[in-house]
């Protein structure tokens, strides 16, 4: 596996997390232009800010989508040119899970947002953006975004 860092910035409010996001969602859009729809896998624990994350990277990306946690539902689409797709794995337990809601379709259709991406590694493609919220205190997390190549 090599990575290659993109970014690391200290975020110290929900202001910028959803900046981070943004940052991500800017590097990302010049692989939509060569047709390519790229997946960013979020990895950090509970509280961290994941969904905060996608807010900012939804607010480049498709303006406007009302940005929540699938927890229950593991999927949201936030309709735009192309589509976000924002996922929860936490509740995955198994590839026939993954299978059940149709996973393996989405890259196709446009972007994916993974929250929880440690529990599908056998999931993610070859290429992805691993950003990465490590919690420091209730108000500050490292925020770091890497060009993840198997």
């Amino acid at each position: 596996m090599k990575a290659e860092q993109l970014f690391s910035v200290l975020s110290v409010s929900p202001e910028d997390t959803e900046n981070a996001g943004k940052k991500v969602a800017e590097i990302i859009s010049g692989y939509i232009v060569t047709g390519d729809y790229p997946t960013v896998a979020l990895y950090g624990d509970l509280g961290a800010g994941k969904t905060c994350f996608v807010r900012g990277l939804a607010d480049v990306l498709t303006p406007g989508a009302p940005v929540k946690s699938p927890t229950y539902t593991v999927v949201n689409e936030y309709p735009g040119n192309p589509s976000l797709f924002h996922f929860d794995m936490y509740r995955i337990e198994s590839e026939d899970d993954l299978y059940s809601i149709g996973f393996e379709d989405y890259p196709e259709r446009g972007i994916s947002v993974i929250e929880w991406s440690e529990k599908i590694p056998y999931a993610l493609p070859r290429e992805y953006i691993r950003v990465t919220i490590d919690k420091i205190s209730d108000t500050e997390r490292n925020i770091t975004a890497e060009k993840i190549k198997i």
